[in-house]
């Protein structure tokens, strides 16, 4: 009953039901867990001989469009001629996207087929849930071979379909195939000029491949084009020029991107987090001292990084020691939490009792939560240095309460 209300209620004039409202109706009458409901109410529909139209079959589609179950769309699909209707290019739509993202590519192109056959034409919505399709699933040559079929049938790609057809080629083609494609946005111009997010993706594609200094070149070309990297843009390169051991290419890329719509400190963040993951801690640590002392904040996950790399390698004090200072120029509000608990058991387990004791209270101040495999180890300690009370009080906040 609360199915056919909802249905019931989509249908009327002064109702329009937007993408959340379909959401929270599927979380509330389980559509997922349960979606035979959604034939089953079809089926009454047709025992009871309701009048039913095609806006009723849209909003059925739109539930199994927010539930994510294609296999059940398009068994609506075929009711629909039952009820003497024919369905539209947005019912379509709506099932083809479904298998689409189900990867179910086959059945998509499929349904893309049968449009023709009923007189009906494929629009930009049903080409760009196709070529999308085709690109996640690795079908290359396919999305291609549509993109071109899609201009000769009079379409004018827009942006939107350029941008998911370069990705499927950065993600499974060859660099130069990217670098063709890009140089067509570019010559196409107007609304099909590639963005950020564009020069982002053939960059990242690049770096992925091992051709980060190739990358830099598009990074250039983007600069020439008018478009100023972001945060992501010089992150990837920088990680890319690491894991390629190119790290004073990293240097001289901070210097010139640097304060440029990118802060000095997400530069600089990126570079630390790169050198510990290529095992260069020392010069790692190097770097973020000298970030602490020119003003740049570091983020959180450097910040959580350099600590943790600092204790793992035994040098529990110094990591602490790096945490009083964080803490002083107030940058530990993205602090990873489990920071605290592996540096608190660090202190105990080499028994520095009065730093583990101040961190411990600065947790309580905070109420950060100790790591559960550690709670048992550092109350022990703490009550064996005779600090019982703040072990008790540690110990209120580490185990949550239960209720019966």
């Amino acid at each position: 009953m609360g199915l056919r209300f909802f249905i019931w209620a989509g249908l009327q004039s002064n109702c329009r039901y937007s993408s959340y409202m379909y959401n929270k109706a599927c979380e509330f009458l389980k559509i997922k867990q349960s979606p035979f409901l959604i034939l089953d109410v079809i089926e009454a529909y047709k025992v009871e001989k309701c009048l039913v139209n095609v806006k009723m079959f849209k909003v059925i589609l739109n539930l199994c469009k927010e539930a994510r179950i294609a296999d059940e769309a398009l068994l609506v699909l075929r009711k629909v001629p039952e009820f003497n209707l024919r369905p539209d290019i947005t019912i379509y739509n709506v099932v083809i996207r479904l298998f689409c993202e189900k990867g179910d590519m086959d059945m998509a192109n499929k349904l893309m087929k049968e449009i023709g056959l009923i007189d009906l034409y494929p629009d930009m919505i049903t080409y760009f849930a196709m070529i999308k399709g085709f690109c996640n699933a690795g079908r290359l040559e396919d999305a291609c071979e549509l993109f071109q079929a899609m201009r000769e049938q009079g379409f004018s790609p827009n942006a939107s379909v350029y941008s998911v057809l370069l990705e499927g080629i950065c993600m499974h083609g060859s660099t130069e195939k990217a670098l063709e494609f890009l140089e067509e946005m570019e010559t196409t111009g107007g609304s099909c000029s590639p963005n950020v997010i564009t020069y982002t993706s053939v960059i990242k594609s690049f770096c992925e491949k091992g051709h980060t200094m190739e990358a830099l070149r598009i990074l250039d070309r983007m600069e020439t084009c008018g478009c100023a990297p972001n945060r992501v843009t010089v992150i990837t390169l920088i990680e890319g020029f690491c894991a390629e051991g190119h790290v004073e290419e990293a240097y001289k890329l901070i210097d010139k991107v640097a304060g440029r719509g990118v802060s000095d400190g997400d530069c600089y963040s990126a570079l630390v987090v790169s050198l510990i993951r290529i095992n260069r801690l020392d010069e790692a640590e190097i770097l973020f001292r000298k970030m602490s002392a020119s003003g740049a904040k570091p983020d959180g996950i450097a910040c959580s990084l350099m600590i943790r790399e600092i204790c793992r390698k035994g040098r529990v004090l110094d990591g602490f020691c790096l945490y009083d200072e964080i803490e002083q120029m107030r940058f530990l509000s993205s602090i990873d939490s489990d920071i605290y608990s592996i540096l608190l058991v660090g202190l105990c387990q080499q028994s520095h009792l009065v730093e583990a004791a101040k961190l411990a209270r600065s947790m309580l101040d905070k109420r950060i939560r100790l790591k559960a495999i550690y709670v048992n180890k550092i109350i022990e300690h703490l009550k064996n240095s005779g600090d019982k009370e703040l072990a008790i009080q540690l110990s209120r906040i580490a185990r949550p309460k239960r209720f019966v």
